[in-house]
Formats: C-alpha cells, structure tokens, sequence
C-alpha cells in the first residue's frame, strides 16, 4: 500500500515490511468469541477500506496540484501577454515617432531648398494618408507643391549611388508606415527602384539574356493596359509556365519578370491620380473659404457705409444750415476785426468766358448721389459669387527684393558670410500672422519686412531612452538646441527705440509657440515658429539680445533636463 520500505521509512522501523500481529487483540477477540476467520475478515475489509481511502486521497492531493499547476501557468501566461501588449504599444509608438520626425525633416528640408529624392515621394503620400481635418488645420502644406509627374520619373538621372541611397529610404519609410496605402505605395516604389539599380549596375551586360529588340517587343505589348489587363495578363503567362509546354521560357520569364515592373508603375500612377485630386480639392476648400472670408467682410463694410449714407442724408439739410450759419459768423468777425487782410484780385481765379466742348459734356454729380452709386456697385459685386485668386506669398529667404535698401544687403551679405557650425543649419522660415497688420504710419511711410539670416542650433539629446536605443555609431535624430536671430533694421525712423519681441503662444498645439518682432516705422511685424522649451538667460550659456547699428541679435538656447535617480 505504501512505498515505504525497511531501510527507508519515516518511522526508522528496520522490520516494516513484516506482517504485524496485534497479540493482546487476539486475545480479547477469542474472549468475545470472535473466530479468527472473522477477525481476518474484518481486517481484510478495514483494509480495502484504508486502501481506498488513500486511494481517494492520492487523487485528490493530485488534483489539487494539477490545479496549482494550471493556476500558474495561467498566471504566466496572462503576464506574458500583458508584457507582450505592453512592448508592441511601445514598439508602434516608437514607429510612428520615427515615422513622424522622418516627415518633419522631410518638410524642411523642401522648404529649405535642400530636398532629396525621398522628401519629394514623403510628401506626395501624406495627402493619401491625410485626414480631411488635418488637410484643414495644415496650412503650411499649402505651400508645398507636389510633384505632377509620376512618381516613378523621380529616378530619371539619377546616378547609381542616388538610387541605392534611395532604396534604402524606400525600406525606411515600409519598415516604419503601417498604412494600407501607404504600404502599397513604397512598395511599389521598391520594385521599381531594383528595377533601376539592376539597369544601373555595372554587372548589367553580363547578367542580361534578352536582346533589345525582344525587350522592346515586350515593352510594346505592355504599354498603354491597365492594372487590372496587366494582372490578368500575369496570370495568363504562369498559366503558360505552369503548363510545360514547348514554349520559349526565356522570353515569357523576362515577360514576366518586366510585367511585375510596369504593375507597379501603373499601381503608382493610380496613387498618384487621387494625389492630384486631393491636392486639388484641398486647394478649392481653401479658395472657397477665403472667398467666403472676403465676402463676410465685405458685406460687413457694406452695411457699416450704408448705416452712415442713411444718417448723413437725413442731417444734411442741418449740415447745410449750419455752414452757412457758421459762414456768416465768419464773415461777420473778418469784417469787424482789424487785423483783416484786404482782399486782392490774385486771391480769386480768373473765370473763363466760355467751356471747351469736354467740359461742356461732363456730367454734374452730387456727392451724395456719388456715394449711393458706389455702394450700389458693390451691392452688385457682394451679390455675384467669385473666388479670389490666391495671392503667390514667396517665404522671405533673406535674398534680395528689389525694396531693400543698400545698407540692408550689405548687413545680410555679411552675416551670411560667416560659416556655420557643424551643429548648425540655416533657418529663414517665416510664420505668417493670423491677422493682417495695420500700422498707423502706413499712410506716411511704406511698410516693408525687415531683412533677416537666422540659425538653428541642433544636436543629440542622450537621455535614458535614447541611451538605451541608440550610440554614437546609429545616433537619435536631431532635435532643436537654440536660436541665433539676425535681423536688420538699417531705416527705422527712431533708433532710440529698439526692437522688442514677444512669445505668442499657438492655440492648436503646445509643442511650438510664435517669437514676434516688432519694430517702429517702416518694418512691418515678423514672426518665426521655434520649439516651445525653457531658454537659458545666461551669457555664459549663449545669451545674447542686443541691438546695435540697425542689426537686432537674439541668440538663445534651451534649458536641459538633468533627472536625478
């Protein structure tokens, strides 16, 4: 019953596997009259008895464990997954961040002038993936154009080192854009570019096998189909593989093998065709609410001028009495005052004898008759429905405009100059005011935009995470560690007063924030849009505000984050 044996036992019983007879119990059994026949019986039920017990018990015990087993490894399970969800929210999260900077460097590197090949695909696929809410609050896209050509075309002239470097931005931007679209499109965009590098390499000539009259035949047959005609064409040709019949195998595999090629091309002319359209819509959506805009201002205006017309027609008999009041009170204290300048004939212009035949056939307005004129022609104007052509707003680059005076270029062209650091960039990207300005001296002077060559200063944060995830040898992006501002105000009228800026915060986000400029007649206010972060006053660590010989200095930069453990 048990596995006990004599030399191993809990009890140290060297004679256990011996059969045990109780004496005194016999004894007592035979007083009683018991037989031993019975008394064996009776143990031999007690014993069955004890055997199922146990029996009972060593399933139960093993149940219990099973149960304790399951317990725990449900308990592993469960945490492993939690972990598992856990480092896939973190991972996507990661993405997009890349996804996301990779789209924002792309953006400045086109306003800058200094686009690559994949800044130029990036941003033609962020309209496809744009939500309409999006395309409504991103005005900066207005200003970047998109490419009307096929994507694909992007690779004509492109040397060999080009077009590797762009393969491997293609698989960037897949590895990191989890959009359907989006996918299809960098996917696409890959075979054509191995189709490019495997035309581009050096190994070409001897690699290939198909004579150029057969590969323009094969361009010929698949020129002008469809996406569609091409996959059902594909389809047709591995049939014709599949089959094992006598055909030309060298000639249907390059078919095919050009056919996956010109799939993709026509998949990329689809994407592109709903690029266009998009762009085209969002660039009507725009138009019309300005034109809206304008019209709502416009028959603001309107109601204002026409509330005046009512008002000055019913006080003008008063106004008209009043003046001749007024006039004889005039001439009444001219004539009684002493110090009154006799008239003289050259006072008064002398009167013509006759009007020349122009003169004669000018029609005689009232000016009240004039005023009701004017806004009858704009009632008619309010009342049509128009569109305002979009007014072409070059961003201030610091180059030259014609309005710029000697003084002011020569300022720029010095500043310019200088070289930058190696941590470094370029950063003349005007922000434009939600408001138009209007400046009391307008009238007197012409308002003009000062002329300005800023910097960017960026580098490598080495925090916790980026510790973890990058070194020296695959650093973190970039990110933005201080502003130089130059900017040049050679003709401010009161050189007493000098230039003040101020930090406008932005209603929509608070990752960025506007730095305003002000300066008196004649520069109108400007504005950039710098990263919102705590900035160092200290001259030891950078900076500078000063305002000397007309070039207003403001260079600043960020505070760092030190955590203690």
């Amino acid at each position: 019953m048990t596995n006990y044996s004599n030399a191993d036992n809990p009890f140290n019983d060297a004679n256990l596997a011996q059969k045990f007879t109780w004496a005194k119990k016999r004894e007592v059994e035979k007083k009683k009259g018991i037989s031993s026949a019975e008394s064996a019986k009776r143990d031999a039920i007690r014993r069955e008895e004890a055997r199922v017990e146990l029996e009972k018990l060593k399933k139960k015990r093993a149940e219990r464990e099973r149960e304790r087993e399951e317990r725990e490894e449900e308990l592993v399970r469960i945490q492993r997954a939690s972990e598992q969800a856990q480092l896939g929210d973190w991972q996507a999260q990661e993405e997009e961040f890349h996804l996301k900077q990779a789209k924002r460097r792309a953006e400045i590197r086109i306003k800058s002038n200094r686009a690559k090949p994949i800044d130029i695909l990036a941003m033609n696929i962020k309209l496809i993936t744009q939500d309409e809410d999006d395309m409504e609050e991103d005005e900066e896209d207005i200003g970047l154009e998109i490419d009307v050509e096929e994507p694909y075309t992007i690779f004509d002239n492109l040397s060999l080192e080009e077009v590797e470097e762009l393969s491997h931005d293609i698989k960037f931007y897949l590895s990191l854009d989890k959009n359907e679209q989006s996918m299809d499109f960098w996917r696409s965009m890959l075979i054509v570019c191995e189709d490019k590098l495997a035309d581009l390499s050096p190994y070409r000539a001897e690699q290939s096998v198909v004579a150029p009259h057969i590969a323009q035949d094969i361009a010929s047959r698949l020129a002008g189909k469809s996406y569609e005609e091409l996959t059902l064409l594909q389809g047709q040709i591995q049939s014709k593989l599949s089959s094992g019949g006598a055909i030309d195998v060298d000639y249907w595999e390059a078919l095919l093998k050009t056919l996956i090629v010109w799939k993709a091309k026509a998949k990329l002319n689809a994407i592109h065709q709903v690029i266009l359209q998009k762009r085209l819509d969002q660039l009507k959506t725009r138009q019309l609410y300005e034109a809206e805009k304008e019209k709502a201002e416009l028959a603001a205006v309107l109601a204002m001028q026409s509330q005046e017309v009512e008002g000055d027609t019913s006080a003008i008999g008063r106004m008209e009495d009043q003046d001749m009041d007024l006039a004889q009170d005039d001439y009444d204290q001219d004539m009684g005052s002493s110090s009154a300048v006799p008239y003289d004939r050259a006072m008064s212009p002398e009167p013509f004898d006759t009007l020349t035949r122009e003169d004669q056939n000018i029609a005689v307005v009232d000016q009240w008759e004039d005023w009701a004129e004017t806004l009858e022609k704009r009632r008619q104007v309010l009342s049509k429905q128009f569109n305002p052509k979009r007014k072409n707003l070059d961003q201030d680059t610091g180059e030259q405009h014609p309005d710029d005076d000697f003084v002011s270029k020569i300022l720029f062209d010095k500043e310019a100059a200088k070289q930058l650091a190696g941590n470094e960039e370029v950063f003349n990207i005007e922000a434009s005011l939600q408001r138009q300005q209007t400046y009391m001296w307008q009238d007197k002077y012409r308002p003009r935009k000062p002329r300005f060559f800023n910097r960017v200063h960026t580098g490598y944060e080495w925090n916790k995470y980026n510790q973890t995830h990058y070194d020296h040898d695959n650093p973190p992006p970039k990110v933005v560690q201080g502003y130089k501002f130059n900017l040049f105000y050679p003709d401010l009228i009161d050189k007493s007063q000098a230039p003040t800026y101020e930090i406008i915060k932005e209603p929509d986000t608070t990752d960025t924030v506007l730095i305003k400029f002000k300066a008196g007649p004649p520069y109108e206010d400007i504005a950039f849009r710098i990263v919102n972060r705590e900035w160092e006053h200290s001259h030891k660590r950078g900076y500078k505000s000063v305002f000397d010989r007309g070039v207003l200095q403001l260079h600043f930069n960020f505070k760092r984050q030190f955590y203690r453990r």
